[in-house]
């Protein structure tokens, strides 16, 4: 394939790095594969290599060994999920029922199209890994959201619930039902399924129980 015309003004060092990421790129998309096709902890580091082409040896040029690369998807996965949160709040100027449904289709939905990622970073799938801090951080920063969420419905819901056991309870429905929805219709639209069709119901049952 020809460089672009933009390609073509990069430096060397540029060139190098863009052609790492791509290589990179590629790397996690074949893990990716194999989760979907063999489960979140199926990983192996031969099969990432035969999928993208190279010996496996060269794999350690970019990623140290297979817990750095569910690292690296842990904090993709947790990144995506935080910024389909953001979008989905973003479609109302202040929290009422519709900006709480619009959040729990979204966190559903981006499960659906992730199945893998919701495994790695919501479930716990892979026996002996542990984030790493930065990884972390970005697990931290999407709580702190969420209570940042509840903080600006005060006023809008009476919970009678400190803000982090409101926050831990949306989260607790938001999770179940994506779980519940997954594990028994993952090949069904939101709106469907036993699970995936009580998102207003859910909606609507903490309408009544906390004046939202």
């Amino acid at each position: 394939m020809a460089d672009t015309p933009q390609a073509k003004n990069l430096t060397p060092k540029q060139r190098r790095q863009r052609n790492r990421d791509a290589v990179i790129s590629a790397i996690l998309q074949a893990a990716r594969d194999i989760m979907r096709e063999e489960g979140v902890a199926a990983l192996n580091l031969h099969e990432i290599a035969r999928r993208v082409g190279m010996k496996t040896p060269s794999l350690y040029e970019y990623f140290p060994n297979k817990m750095a690369i569910y690292d690296r998807l842990f904090k993709l996965g947790t990144q995506l999920f935080r910024e389909r949160l953001a979008r989905a709040e973003a479609q109302y100027p202040e929290p009422n029922p519709e900006q709480a449904q619009a959040i729990l289709t979204a966190f559903m939905q981006c499960a659906i199209e992730n199945p893998d990622l919701f495994k790695l970073v919501y479930e716990r799938h892979v026996p002996g890994f542990v984030p790493s801090p930065d990884s972390m951080s970005e697990s931290n920063a999407s709580l702190d959201e969420g209570r940042e969420r509840v903080e600006r419905s005060v006023g809008q819901a009476d919970t009678g619930l400190e803000i982090d056991q409101t926050r831990d309870i949306f989260i607790a429905l938001m999770h179940g039902l994506t779980a519940l929805h997954l594990a028994n219709s993952p090949e069904l639209p939101i709106g469907q399924g036993r699970f995936g069709s009580l998102i207003p119901a859910v909606v609507e049952m903490l309408r009544k129980a906390w004046g939202f």
